[in-house]
């Protein structure tokens, strides 16, 4: 199936999707941040697949998974067109997302992970559930 718009136009409207600082990323940490746990690092590089918020000294792994782009069970929607592509698109997210988190456990981290949804309705329960986690892991 083809695409509804120009090349350019497609480039131009994928360029604007952000990889970082979106906005249920930014929820999150100010909600961690006003509540006094302040010291994480964002999309900390020498932990792998890049958490999206890590407290190294505790080895926790912070992931903010979109709930278009890794299927959230509660409100993914299948896009109408290029569905081989979207399906494919899909399915490398959510291994890519099972690699991170076995490599990570294996070298002694706490990988959570959080749908978009999850934390623009129940913010304050995901934030109890890390500090919580913050709390019982020890140094």
């Amino acid at each position: 199936m083809t695409d509804r718009v120009s090349k350019e136009t497609r480039s131009k409207i994928m360029s604007r999707i952000r990889g970082k600082n979106t906005k249920p990323e930014i929820l999150l940490r100010k909600n961690l941040w006003h509540s006094g746990h302040k010291g994480y690092r964002l999309n900390y590089g020498k932990a792998f697949g890049k958490p999206d918020i890590c407290y190294v000294g505790k080895r926790i792994s912070i992931f903010v998974d979109g709930c278009f782009w890794h299927g959230c069970p509660s409100c993914y929607k299948k896009p109408s067109s290029n569905k081989k592509y979207w399906s494919e698109k899909l399915k490398q997210n959510k291994e890519r997302d099972m690699k991170a988190n076995i490599k990570l456990k294996k070298e002694g981290w706490v990988v959570m992970r959080f749908w978009e949804c999850q934390i623009t309705k129940e913010i304050d329960k995901v934030s109890q559930e890390i500090k919580e986690k913050i709390k019982k892991t020890i140094n």
